[in-house]
């Protein structure tokens, strides 16, 4: 008799059918996490803008000219979020800054 060892056929038909169903079960998850995991990065990167805002003027005794400066003197690597949205500072007139994110594109 023979002592054939491996995998017949629709042994391997069966395993790469259950392959491809968890795939289509996974992938469309995957994606929808990657777009909220991005907003967040987003809302982590604003918050820390916010807070190395005030680190600058404790540092300095004023507030920066613009935020380029935060880049220039290495408060923040960058104020692009991965998503290409853009961090911007407004100003009130009562001497309030509101720090958010711009959903234009970074050019």
């Amino acid at each position: 008799m023979k002592n054939n060892k491996g995998f017949t056929l629709i042994e391997m038909l069966i395993v790469l059918a259950v392959i491809s169903i968890l795939l289509i079960l996974f992938i469309p998850n995957l994606a929808s996490k990657s777009e909220n995991i991005s907003e967040q990065g987003c809302e982590a990167l604003l918050k820390m803008v916010e807070n190395q805002l005030i680190a600058y003027e404790l540092d300095h005794g004023r507030r920066p000219a613009n935020l380029s400066v935060l880049e220039e003197e290495d408060y923040v690597e960058s104020l692009t979020c991965d998503n290409g949205n853009k961090i911007i500072v407004y100003t009130d007139d009562k001497d309030g800054v509101t720090t958010e994110v711009n959903n234009a594109d970074a050019s």
